[in-house]
């Protein structure tokens, strides 16, 4: 009775022994799995980091642009209306008293 008892005991720690292992084989498969996602996910993040930057650079350039053509544009209107343009005589008469003023205050500092 007692062998059958010890038999009994053998194979049910050899099923325990092999749940165990599948277990254990499961789980390192799953930790392999993530730590594969991790480094994925690590290269895709600098990647993206990389293309932030390029895209920052790149809308720093348009805009700089931008603002350059404003210029342009501005220089246009004005020279056009200096050359008769009946369509930006008002703007420029703006610019010209706001000039006059900025240029009125800084005699008013100069002579304090």
């Amino acid at each position: 009775m007692l062998s059958i008892v010890n038999f009994v005991y053998e194979v049910l720690k050899l099923n325990l022994m092999s749940d165990l292992s599948k277990v254990v084989d499961s789980l390192e498969d799953r930790i392999n799995k993530l730590i594969q996602n991790y480094d994925n996910l690590k290269l895709t993040k600098l990647k993206l980091e990389e293309e932030v930057t390029v895209l920052k650079s790149q809308q720093q350039k348009i805009n700089q642009e931008v603002d350059e053509w404003r210029d342009k544009c501005n220089s246009l209107k004005l020279a056009n209306s200096m050359l008769g343009s009946d369509q930006h005589k008002r703007e420029t008469k703006l610019k010209i008293n706001a000039l006059v003023r900025e240029i009125d205050k800084c005699i008013t500092h100069l002579t304090e």
